[in-house]
């Protein structure tokens, strides 16, 4: 056992196995800490990456209306 966790510690993902089917991982508390952290942080829709474009952009919206479209 602490084998798997030197093994861990080391940057090693231990794959540990239940009637040989994979059911958790032992990874360092780095990894854990980092996937934890990825996982609360929402990452930004598109709606604020357009934001964050300056007012003159050259990327303006066009004042025509659209065109219809069939469906």
């Amino acid at each position: 056992m602490f084998q798997h966790v030197n093994e861990a510690m080391n940057g090693e993902v231990v794959t540990i196995t239940r009637h040989g089917k994979p059911f958790a991982a032992l990874v360092s508390v780095d990894v854990a800490e980092a996937v934890r952290q990825s996982m609360q942080s929402k990452p930004p829709g598109l709606v604020h990456y357009l934001k964050t474009f300056p007012g003159d952009s050259p990327i303006g919206r066009n004042p025509q209306p659209s065109r219809p479209v069939e469906l």
